[in-house]
């Protein structure tokens, strides 16, 4: 699978090369139809490999691993590339006609290769992660569900928000988080402050935010699925994290958004919307607002038990 694996990545680059990808001047979508289908087998043979580099598990059940398991012997990249079944094959090409006549273009239009980052990670990290893509301010994901209506899930937003903060170091200089999707070319972007404001962040100083998620990765010794609440003393670390984050408005600003307070037309205004009255109480139950009880933490959770003597 190795050999195979090199050979099918020197076959990627001649292509990539031979098509010119990177020239802005032609058409996304101008290879010939031979082409687009030989290009499709290599991305789909790609992901498969990629499966082993994210998850032994999940890789045992891809077709890569099953016909090489099969017959070693007769193993090869003309095996590997027929692997992809004519409906995957068809389903990458139309994803790629889609792209070709989306708002992917004007990002494709305004830009320069060397200005694209994809799979970009974040330096000084504490933990590992990659995005999809950081270009010209805008750090996007691409999703190819087939369900779009359902994909702004709260997973989806919290990987995007961890994104956001781990640029630590502002090497994107991301300004827009969006998410572009594939099956029916949709690209959704939001400004920085819109996203934080719709996900119900109450500071929304970047670097105040990204400072105090760098704190709190500590915990996670360099593991994104680690057990964090292990011990009293992680309970109270994050707790006194959120409590930095508890919202202190200046004087005529909203205790809530901390924005300046509309004029008052009458009445003393102590909220600017109703919204923002409303999340106030919801605030101060969870101890994210001065004058709330503590904020509220899952508490201590053991480490699962080591199963390896069983195994």
């Amino acid at each position: 699978m190795r050999a195979v694996g090199n050979e099918l990545a020197a076959r990627l680059t001649e292509t990539v090369q031979y098509l010119d990808l990177d020239n802005r001047g032609l058409p996304l979508d101008r290879a010939q139809d031979e082409e687009e289908e030989d290009l499709a087998r290599m991305l789909i043979a790609t992901a498969w490999y990629q499966v082993l580099a994210r998850t032994s598990i999940g890789f045992a059940f891809t077709p890569l691993a099953k016909a090489a398991m099969e017959n070693p012997d007769a193993f090869t990249l003309t095996r590997l590339l027929e692997l992809p079944h004519p409906d995957m094959v068809d389903d990458v090409v139309n994803q790629l006609h889609k792209a070709a006549h989306s708002p992917l273009q004007d990002v494709r239009a305004r830009t320069r290769p060397e200005e694209c980052h994809g799979g970009p990670t974040f330096a000084g990290a504490r933990i590992t992660a990659d995005a999809d893509l950081a270009v010209d301010g805008l750090l996007l994901d691409f999703k190819s569900t087939r369900h779009p209506l359902k994909e702004m899930s709260q997973h989806t937003a919290w990987q995007l928000t961890g994104h956001l903060l781990l640029d630590a170091a502002d090497t994107y200089r991301i300004d827009t988080v969006g998410l572009y999707l594939t099956r029916t070319g949709v690209l959704a972007s939001w400004p920085v402050e819109d996203f934080l404001d719709l996900l119900g962040a109450c500071p929304r100083d970047l670097t105040e935010l990204r400072a105090v998620f760098r704190e709190l990765l500590t915990g996670c010794h360099g593991h994104a699925d680690a057990p964090y609440f292990t011990t009293q003393k992680d309970v109270d670390h994050v707790r006194r994290l959120l409590e930095r984050l508890a919202p202190v408005a200046a004087p005529g600003c909203c205790p809530t958004c901390l924005q300046p307070l509309p004029q008052a037309t009458g009445h003393v205004r102590k909220f600017c919307t109703t919204r923002c009255r409303a999340r106030a109480q919801v605030l101060r139950n969870r101890g994210l607002m001065p004058g709330g009880p503590r904020p509220l933490l899952p508490g201590p959770r053991l480490p699962h038990p080591d199963l390896s003597d069983d195994t």
